[in-house]
């Protein structure tokens, strides 16, 4: 009797070893002989590096190695363009790589006996540094006048622009009865996992350099490593050990190129472990996004023309940029459809921190803008929000703004009606009773939906092997996928679905993850793909083994890679394109109470329904669910990243507050929708982002049912809260 695995509560299969302390993280890992690496910052935003001299730094206690810019066989690196250095200084052979773009760029690495050592003598290299002027505004920073950052990527520091041209909104503005325009500017966010960077690196048994790490792809990791060394991608292998959480984060290279390049030159292991303002300072953050819109709609409450100006700070360097804002182009209209749009998005270089991939990669940003914009066309009408979204919602057949059907089954209906009914929405209109006294409570409505897997003309794709043995009956079954593992329970919903295949316990089947030398390319932890994409090919490897299985192999191996249907670049002028093969959906309804007298934001309740196709493990979801609403209240209401002239101001997790269990909803309800994609492995939609890109504009709206005022920015801190009151300048 076969046994069913999928659609079942199953315990995590990590869970043990990471709850009684036995599982290694990359800052655990040790070998013998093993030396420690430190770091050199810039510690400024913009400068020319005119001379390193590490003299004292050589002959200091312990210490083994130093090395500079003129150390690096090739010395740039990046996920989507190499216009990042990898150390900062003169004497490299590319240009423009002794130029400082932000606080954390890398100057000098040194590597001694302790990390004591390594720690001292880092203070000991002297650094001649030309200040330069910072440019921090990205408005200022895409003048034609303003000074270039990149000259060699081009005569502009805008870095990515996109174009949505549909229909005609000047046409279509003046079908309008009502027109609403706002300017909304959405914060940085630090992902502040629990984990800093960290990592060990080694030459391994075949002799190739070997760095054990955290990230989201090992095969993009050993390729960038690869290209900065010089050397051929076989030569290079990427292990992820357990990863203290990424959220996107760990997408971009920190520590892994300058461990490699130590243990190429000194043939020994090399660790590092960062602290948490190294960290905080290093890595990429969320978009901070300038966002403007101006929309229209008939009395009836139909949309029916939008204009959107979005202005992304990119950054020091590319990094996500161009893909993020990609995803905030498609976005930026919410799941509706209108027939009138025209959008245009840019990406800035600057000297602040570069921006990042982080859960919801651009849409909460783009939707903070244009579920705002329905909440206020909405009150203006003086109709329900609830009322005005299913009114414009997109449905099967409907044209998304890239002028494509939008990919069936659209779901937003059915999410937006399982929000309503499970939080018992209650009806708004123009008679709206008022709160009175200093505790006002408000409602508020908001949806979102997010692509599933890469975009735009790639051809997303993942590899799994499967491994079947035994005589007459399995006694063991090996599942071999190199998807990172970052929190979110893929290795359990992995073997539940290859036991679900083959009808074993998942407790028969063994899996072997996160090794660039042993398995093929999954593809990133990113994207809300990795149930879907490896589920696919977990799914084709297990169903390929059990065909040979029965056909009497022993033992029966089969590898299976998964194709995607495909999808197309935008056009450059219209945006045309099929950018997606697929959406998930989602729709929260949230309460909240705001003290009019301090300030302060409580979310009483949130419910989140979201479209996730098929529930693989429905506790896993839930999880998901929870942790992403929580993290989201934290980026709306209290996380206050600040920088000035491009230097960090809270670069310690003392001064950049986290919400706690104190400060977290009070109760957050979970609706799992289960609407089957016929593409996704058992009818299964990615959902790891998807309960985290309402939740700022729904706590926006609620804020102003309580108190009769919107708010265009936040977080919501007291401070800004009061001010929007008029109770503070």
């Amino acid at each position: 009797m076969s046994i069913e695995s999928v659609g079942t509560s199953q315990h995590r299969i990590d869970a043990r070893g990471k709850v009684i302390g036995t599982t290694e993280y990359s800052g655990d890992r040790s070998l013998p002989g093993m030396l420690y690496m430190k770091i050199l910052m810039a510690e400024r935003p913009h400068a020319r590096v005119l001379d390193v001299r590490t003299d004292k730094a050589n002959s200091a206690p312990g210490v083994i190695a130093v090395y500079t810019a003129k150390d690096v066989p090739v010395n740039e690196y990046g996920l989507q363009i190499p216009d990042q250095p990898v150390l900062c200084g003169p004497g490299a052979s590319k240009p423009y790589t002794d130029i400082v773009r932000f606080v954390g760029d890398q100057i000098a690495v040194v590597v001694a006996e302790t990390e004591t050592q390594a720690a001292a003598a880092v203070k000991l290299i002297e650094v001649d540094y030309e200040d330069l002027p910072p440019l921090t505004d990205p408005v200022a920073a895409m003048q034609p006048d303003a000074p270039r950052l990149h000259p060699d990527r081009g005569d502009s520091n805008i870095c990515v622009h996109y174009k949505i041209r549909k229909g005609n909104v000047d046409a279509g503005f003046a079908q309008a009865d009502v027109i609403v325009e706002g300017e909304y500017h959405t914060p940085v966010q630090e992902h502040a996992y629990l984990q800093p960077e960290a990592g060990l690196a080694y030459f391994d048994d075949e002799g190739r350099i070997t760095v054990e790490s955290a990230g989201q792809w090992t095969h993009a990791d050993r390729k960038s490593i690869a290209h900065a060394l010089n050397l051929p991608e076989e030569q290079v292998r990427v292990i992820y050990p357990a990863i203290g959480g990424a959220f996107g984060g760990r997408e971009d290279i920190s520590v892994q190129i300058v461990l490699a390049m130590a243990v190429m030159k000194l043939k020994q292991p090399v660790k590092i472990i960062w602290s948490r303002r190294e960290s905080m300072i290093g890595h990429g953050k969320r978009h901070a996004v300038i966002l403007r819109a101006k929309w229209g709609a008939t009395k009836d409450g139909k949309l029916v023309a939008v204009e959107n100006e979005i202005i992304g700070d990119g950054g020091a360097y590319m990094y996500t940029t161009n893909k993020v804002l990609g995803n905030a182009t498609i976005t930026s209209t919410g799941p509706y459809a209108i027939e009138n749009v025209k959008t245009d998005v840019y990406g800035i270089y600057t000297n602040n921190i570069p921006g990042a991939a982080f859960r919801g990669f651009g849409a909460p940003q783009a939707l903070f803008m244009a579920e705002s914009q329905m909440n206020k066309i909405a009150e203006k009408l003086g109709m329900d929000p609830v009322e005005l979204r299913l009114k414009n919602a997109l449905r099967d057949g409907d044209t998304l703004d890239v002028g494509t059907p939008a990919p069936t089954p659209v779901s937003i209906v059915e999410c937006i009606e399982a929000a309503r009914d499970s939080f018992k929405w209650k009806k708004q209109g123009k008679n709206k009773k008022k709160n009175q006294g200093a505790i006002a409570k408000g409602l508020g409505f908001a949806t979102g939906f997010k692509n599933v897997g890469f975009s735009f003309g790639y051809q997303e794709n993942c590899w799994a092997k499967v491994e079947i043995f035994g005589k007459t009956e399995m006694e063991k079954v090996i599942l071999h996928h190199a998807g990172a593992e970052v929190g979110q329970g893929f290795q359990t919903v992995m073997t539940q679905m290859a036991a679900h295949v083959l009808g074993v316990p998942t407790d028969l089947v063994e899996m072997r993850t996160s090794d660039s030398a042993k398995q093929g390319n999954p593809g990133s932890a990113s994207a809300s793909r990795l149930t879907f994409m490896a589920g696919n090919s977990v799914k084709g490897a297990a169903e390929a083994a059990l065909a040979k299985w029965k056909a009497e192999e022993r033992p029966a191996i089969a590898e299976f890679q998964y194709l995607a249907p495909p999808t197309t670049h935008m056009d450059e002028e219209t945006g045309y394109s099929m950018p997606n093969f697929q959406y998930a959906y989602v729709a929260q309804a949230v309460e909240v109470e705001v003290d009019t007298e301090t300030g302060h934001i409580r979310v009483k309740r949130i419910t989140s329904a979201d479209d996730v196709g098929k529930a693989i493990n429905p506790e896993l979801v839930v999880a998901q669910i929870e942790g992403a609403v929580i993290q989201a209240h934290g980026y709306a209401v209290m996380e206050d990243f600040k920088m000035k002239d491009g230097r960090v101001l809270t670069d310690q997790l003392s001064t950049y507050l986290l919400p706690t269990i104190w400060d977290i909803p009070e109760k957050v309800d979970s609706v799992v929708v289960e609407v089957p994609d016929p593409n996704g492995p058992w009818g299964a939609r990615g959902m790891g982002e998807l309960p985290y890109l309402p939740v700022a504009p729904a706590i926006a709206a609620a804020i102003h049912d309580a108190t009769g005022v919107w708010m265009n920015e936040f977080p919501f801190t007291p401070e800004r809260v009061l001010r929007a009151l008029g109770k503070i300048k």
